[in-house]
Order: structure tokens, then C-alpha cells, then sequence
């Protein structure tokens, strides 16, 4: 059952974030963000997810499964949090209850999909909040070809308030990516294949990722969120499937999968 609820402040909204993921029903909140701007909040029990469908979803995209299952819980594309910039966390924020509840609902929702990788605006807050973490568990699900390919390593969980990104090589390289707002389906996107993030950890202290390979995509992905953009905005075209035909040849013209 969806709740319509009135508006809420972004406190009030945030507090529901920071409720138990477990047994948890379905809101769907509006309240202000820092400025005045209004915004959604999406919840519910089964959690949502980063892009784990581009990761574990196919062809040159990770293991299994293949097939697209639809997770509830992340906002869909069509939804103004999503193809608009969200907002800076203001550092003397970060230790708040509203930012830090907001971040434990993101990893667990993200753990719960799982996930690789989530970022705010995909559960309805337009904060400047990304987080990511790529286990061997994950990795094992890959064909053994595909993780050498993607330069694919494990890390532990990373936690990135204001994320600035830059890229640090000329090196490029176009995999599969999907996502779990724009649900079925999957297109090829060519990334950096080296980068640098900086930004603040969940305590507030500066933070520094020196990232390559798929580790690096991720971080592209989800900092792309942030501002706005889904994979579908910088997609090659012509690539663009649905999950069902991820094992069709490309399309004459279109870059092959791997590095450049």
C-alpha cells in the first residue's frame, strides 16, 4: 500500500529514513531541502539499489542474474530528483542526525538489493551523498574473463559526502551499464578508466580515491547521479537493449566492448 503523506520538513522526512529496513512500509514523502526546494523521499521494505543490474546484469556487465528484477524502493527516471543537480551537504551538517540516518538507509539499502554502488538522489534525497562497496562475493558471481577485463577488485565500503571527481589518464573503456531507475534495460558507456575523488567521509574528515578500472566506473556512475545524469544521457545509442537481448551482436559502427 502507498502512503500519500502532507509535506514534510527535510527533518521530519529524514527521520523516516533513519527508520529499521526491516518490515518497513511504503512512504512516499515531499519536504524541503536546504534552499527551499521541494523534493521526494521514497521508501520501502525491500530496499532499491545503486546499479547492480549493470555490474551483475549480463555482457560485459558482471554475473548473474541476467534477467532485470524490479526492485522498489529507488526512484524512477522520469522523476525530477533525478535529472536535476542535488544539493552540497553543508560540512557542520555531516554529523546530524537527518545526514547520518540518511546515509545508514543508503547502505542499507544498497546491501539489501545489493548493490554496488548508491547514490542519494536515487532514493528520492537530492543530497550530495554517494556510497559504494564492491565485495569478493560479488566478483566470484563474474565470468573470470569479464573480471580481468573491467580491471574488477573488491573494497570495502566507501562513504562520499560532496564528491568532486576528476579523471587522472587519457585511458578509456566502454562496458555495459544499467541502472535500476531506468529499469530492463542496458547500453554501453564509455568511462575513464582512471580517477580521483575528493570529498568528506561520514565524520566529516577529507577524503581522497585514487580508483581505476571498474571501481572507477562506479564512482563516474554514481557521481553522474549527482548532477543529474543517468548512463542513458551518455550512452552510445545505438547500443541501448533490453536485458533480453544483451547476447545480440552490437550493431555495425558501435565500439567494441573493453578498453580503448
Amino acid at each position: 500500500m502507498v502512503l500519500f503523506l502532507r509535506p514534510l520538513t527535510i527533518t521530519a522526512a529524514a527521520a523516516l529514513l533513519r527508520a529499521p529496513t526491516t518490515s518497513i512500509p511504503t512512504f512516499l514523502a515531499t519536504g524541503r531541502a536546504a534552499g527551499g526546494r521541494r523534493w521526494r523521499s521514497v521508501r520501502v521494505s525491500a530496499g532499491g539499489g545503486g546499479w547492480l543490474s549493470g555490474l551483475l546484469g549480463g555482457k560485459g556487465g558482471g554475473g548473474a542474474p541476467t534477467a532485470m528484477t524490479v526492485t522498489p524502493g529507488t526512484v524512477k527516471a522520469g522523476d525530477p530528483v533525478l535529472h536535476e543537480p542535488a544539493q552540497e551537504v553543508a560540512p557542520r551538517d555531516v554529523s546530524s542526525e537527518k545526514v547520518q540516518g540518511i546515509i545508514d538507509q543508503m547502505i542499507a539499502v544498497m546491501r539489501k538489493a545489493p548493490g554496488v554502488g548508491l547514490a542519494a538522489p536515487q532514493i528520492g534525497v537530492p543530497l550530495k551523498i554517494i556510497v559504494l562497496e564492491d565485495t569478493q562475493e560479488f566478483i566470484s558471481y563474474a565470468p573470470k574473463k569479464d573480471i580481468e577485463a573491467q580491471d574488477r577488485r573488491p573494497f570495502d565500503l566507501l562513504v562520499i559526502i560532496n564528491p568532486k571527481l576528476k579523471k587522472t589518464s587519457k585511458r578509456s573503456a566502454c562496458f555495459y551499464e544499467g541502472c535500476l531507475s531506468v529499469d530492463g534495460y542496458r547500453a554501453v558507456v564509455e568511462r575513464h578508466l582512471d580517477v580521483e575523488v575528493s570529498g568528506l567521509d561520514r565524520n566529516g574528515r577529507p577524503i581522497k580515491v585514487v580508483a581505476s578500472g571498474w571501481q572507477a566506473r562506479i564512482l563516474q556512475h554514481e557521481c553522474d547521479h549527482l548532477e543529474g545524469t543517468l548512463y542513458v544521457d551518455k550512452m552510445v545509442p545505438r547500443t541501448f537493449r533490453t536485458v533480453d537481448n544483451l547476447d545480440l551482436p552490437l550493431a555495425t559502427g558501435c565500439p567494441p566492448l573493453g578498453a580503448r
